[in-house]
């Protein structure tokens, strides 16, 4: 296990940068914590249409290139915060989260509902990733 404490910003390719303080994650040893990820359509610059799942869909997609960016992959993601408006969502929303993580594959979850998201987004999703040595 590495025992570097240097704090490394990642930016991935592709993904949308909102021009804020932060960036899409953060490496620190053998750890890399994602900052919310959006559904963003990089062609139009709005939210992805279709409601729950081509937003969740689009969420861990993105998810999974900055963890790429990072040097990990899903399969080492331990912990994701998810942030739902709308709790009616939960089941078409665990759909898609089940063929990013299936099963024996899942990492610890917690999951909110939240009162609002950035305009015309419905789902944000952050994570703790392991990063292979």
């Amino acid at each position: 296990m590495s025992t570097s404490t240097q704090r490394t910003p990642i930016n991935a390719e592709g993904i949308v940068d909102w021009g804020l303080p932060y960036p899409h994650a953060v490496k620190f040893g053998n750890l890399v914590f994602l900052s919310g990820q959006l559904a963003q359509d990089e062609a139009t610059g709005q939210p992805v249409e279709g409601g729950i799942q081509p937003q969740t869909r689009k969420v861990l997609e993105n998810i999974k290139a900055v963890l790429e960016a990072a040097g990990t992959s899903m399969d080492m993601v331990l912990k994701t915060s998810c942030f739902l408006m709308d709790r009616n969502d939960f089941d078409d929303f665990n759909v898609v989260y089940r063929e990013f993580f299936p099963k024996g594959k899942e990492p610890a979850r917690s999951t909110f509902q939240v009162a609002k998201l950035a305009p015309g987004y419905i789902i944000e999703i952050e994570v703790i990733a392991g990063i292979p040595d």
